[in-house]
């Protein structure tokens, strides 16, 4: 009992890692995670997904752009002021929908607004995850994240299935909107009680780091320098994957095969499983070796395995139907094994979707623990990322064979895989807990601030 007293002790205090790391996880619980399930419903909740599609292409490539620079409004404005604004930008794109049969260009420019916002929100969110918790609970502290931000997605499911469950129109109803839009404003609020970095103290009495809020120009030319980062190049197919897969899922899947009630009750799974997925993967990275480089080793050939497992149902599936020749759509009270199959397949790639997010957040973690650094790794991540998913939604508007997106969304996994089990090859096979002059032993050698 009293291992798991000292476990979760810092939750007393607000300013420790522990507990930022938890308001964090509720931040994402009302903000990004209720826009995945208006998302997730395929056409953003509406019968016809074009307009949907290209408000997250525009989304997706202003996020592409400002997910790079997030990293630098991370350092000039602190998690506070940038995560407070991300947030109230994923208000502005859901009350869009309001006025979705009236003005349609308003979604799309709202999508736009919505990279910017959502380019400093997980720039903030990287930096803190990455670099608050202690070397030996990386994984443990980053799937927390990832269960508290996953069950906004499986409670926010079920608000558009109780508030569409008698509606036939196949759109969501106004109600669904507004409460999505009300959780988003409490989230904003949380936002706003967040700690400086400088103040987060963990339990051991140390700074998590000393943050040196920086200028324009400094931060311009750190930028640049990521571009020259060998271990960061090669990560960037898994980065650009880490989101490309949604628009075949939540379009080609959830929202060709089902119902719009039935749409939201799937999300409840998909999100819901993606708690097991985070805890799952954490475990693997904190407790599957005392080397790290062996964890990190043992995490991708899991991900490798159940990503050929899941995408191999989903190719059987996908030989089933296409654009020309749609099935009738599914609702949850139908026949079990009809039902069921495609319902099994989505449960299972929102398990993967989770396993490989915490993965490559840790691989990210392993390469510093400066939190500046961080913040701008985050950025770089999330840019890239960005940049796929607004490639991906484009080739689905311009209505490109289903077979076809599903085929490069799998070799694009599987590639990103296979060189970051590169990067973790080539990293330092440290026995973490080691300590060396008061400091955690960590791989990067040039980080005065956390030498190895």
């Amino acid at each position: 009992m009293g291992g798991v007293e000292q476990k979760w002790r810092g939750l007393s205090r607000w300013n420790s890692p522990l507990v930022q790391v938890v308001m964090i996880g509720f931040i994402c619980f009302c903000c990004p995670a209720m826009f995945n399930v208006l998302t997730g419903l395929g056409g953003g909740g509406q019968r016809i997904p074009k307009v949907a599609n290209n408000s997250l292409t525009a989304l997706y490539a202003t996020f592409a752009i400002f997910g790079l620079l997030g990293g630098e409004a991370y350092n000039l404005l602190g998690p506070r002021r940038c995560i407070f604004l991300g947030c109230s930008f994923y208000m502005l794109y859901v009350g869009s929908f309001l006025s979705y049969n009236h003005n349609e260009g308003f979604v799309v420019a709202a999508g736009a607004l919505l990279g910017i916002g959502a380019g400093l929100l997980w720039a903030g969110q990287g930096a803190m995850l990455m670099s608050y918790p202690p070397a030996e609970s990386k994984g443990r502290y980053i799937s927390l994240f990832w269960v508290i931000f996953n069950l906004g997605g499986v409670l926010g499911g079920f608000i558009p299935f109780s508030l569409n469950y008698n509606d036939k129109a196949g759109s969501v109803n106004s109600g669904t909107y507004i409460a999505f839009m009300g959780i988003m404003f409490m989230g904003a609020l949380i936002s706003l009680t967040l700690s400086s970095p400088d103040n987060v103290i963990r339990d051991d009495g140390n700074k998590v780091s000393t943050v040196h809020y920086s200028n324009v120009f400094l931060e311009g030319c750190e930028i640049l320098k990521l571009f020259r980062n060998k271990k960061l190049l090669l990560l960037a197919p898994a980065f650009i994957a880490s989101n490309f897969y949604y628009t075949y899922e939540f379009n080609n899947i959830n929202g060709m095969l089902f119902n719009v009630r039935t749409r939201g009750l799937n999300n409840v799974f998909y999100w819901g499983v993606q708690m097991l997925g985070s805890v799952v993967m954490g475990y693997i990275l904190d407790h599957s070796s005392t080397k790290r480089r062996s964890r990190g080793l043992m995490g991708l050939g899991v991900m490798v395995a159940l990503t050929m497992l899941g995408w191999g149902v989903a190719l059987a599936n996908q030989l089933r139907y296409s654009r020309q020749s749609r099935p009738e759509l599914l609702d949850f009270k139908d026949s079990n094994l009809a039902y069921a199959g495609p319902l099994t397949l989505y449960i299972l790639l929102g398990l993967l979707d989770s396993m490989y997010q915490t993965l490559f957040y840790w691989i990210l973690g392993m390469l510093t623990c400066e939190t500046a650094t961080l913040s701008r790794f985050s950025g770089f991540y999330k840019a890239l990322q960005s940049a796929g998913a607004a490639i991906s939604w484009q080739i689905d508007e311009i209505k490109a064979p289903l077979l076809f997106e599903l085929l490069i969304t799998w070799i694009l996994l599987m590639l990103g895989l296979a060189l970051a089990t590169i990067v973790v090859w080539k990293g330092e096979d440290v026995q973490e807990g080691k300590v060396e002059d008061g400091h955690e032993n960590y791989s990067n050698k040039g980080d005065e601030e956390c030498p190895s």
